[in-house]
């Protein structure tokens, strides 16, 4: 017998505020049901069928579903955004939920679905209702008097505002990766870092130093964490080096996450290694008074 399940409906780049709202939506409707509760996302963002360009995202698919189960959801359903699927009705693709389990579903208020985007709220809404089935439209969330979307988010990271960030989304800004090997210079200066590669999806941040918290083997460190190209030693490519704080060890080919927390300061190319490492002892300092509050 398949499990009775409320879903939460839309792609969920980031898991931002608004996207709560619909995670709280959705755990209180199951609640109320005695249902599970769902998230029914998307592997690829839909604009890259639909449109032909799709938008550097804010968080890597598994960042999204340890997130959307971190807010509460008992499972995430991840289909393939493919032709067959940006053609299916909208009530068929709802129908097709309903039979796979769906109890129920919540969506915001301007969620557009099937094919040419011809499903609305309203008529999920009516498709319920007919259904004698539970629903949730959840209206539009604001914050600063704007609203809370993934595409201000965007914004505000290209612009270099981490604080506006990470208010909007509710939680730090995270990236999840295996360690690399890298050219290991840090580790000449006394300075050893875990680095990532800044997957090809995702937006690229400001370029700069943030203080950061990293989990890694079961545990977490504060860290000093720069995105970019490291000019002081001739770096190639966009990276991301996390400079663990009271730690000792090889992370190499384990998986690690950064949080982004705070933005220290802009990259910048240094005369000598000696500058590097004064300045880094100084992004250290500050990342203490920041993270240990």
């Amino acid at each position: 017998m398949k499990e009775r399940t409320i879903y939460a409906l839309g792609f969920f780049d980031g898991v931002h505020l608004g996207h709560q709202a619909l995670l709280r939506a959705c755990r209180e409707l199951a609640e109320t049901h005695g249902c599970r509760a769902g998230a029914v996302t998307f592997a690829t963002h839909p604009d890259g069928l639909v449109s032909g360009k799709a938008p550097a995202l804010l968080t890597t698919n598994e960042d999204k579903k340890r997130l959307l189960y971190a807010y509460g959801m008992d499972t995430v359903v991840e289909l393939p955004f493919d032709k067959t699927l940006m053609t299916t009705h909208w009530s068929a693709f709802l129908s097709q939920l309903t039979e796979a389990g769906g109890a129920g579903f919540v969506c915001g208020d301007d969620f557009r679905f099937g094919a040419g985007g011809s499903g609305t709220a309203k008529k999920l809404a009516a498709f319920c209702e007919k259904r004698e089935m539970p629903f949730a439209i959840v209206p539009e969330q604001i914050l600063d008097g704007g609203r809370i979307s993934s595409t201000r988010i965007r914004e505000s990271l290209e612009q270099g505002d981490l604080e506006q960030v990470n208010r909007l989304l509710g939680h730090p800004m995270i990236l999840t990766g295996t360690v690399l090997a890298g050219k290991q210079l840090g580790r000449t200066i006394g300075v050893p870092t875990a680095n990532l590669l800044l997957p090809a999806e995702l937006i690229t941040p400001r370029f700069g130093v943030y203080a950061s918290k990293v989990w890694a083997d079961g545990k977490d460190y504060l860290a000093v964490t720069n995105i970019g190209t490291r000019p002081t030693v001739d770096g190639e490519g966009v990276t991301v080096e996390a400079h663990l704080l009271d730690f000792d060890g090889d992370l190499y080919g384990k998986t690690i996450t950064i949080a982004f927390c705070d933005f220290l300061r802009p990259e910048e190319k240094f005369e000598n290694l000696d500058q590097l490492k004064a300045q880094i002892a100084t992004d250290v300092a500050k990342t203490h008074k920041i993270l240990k509050k």
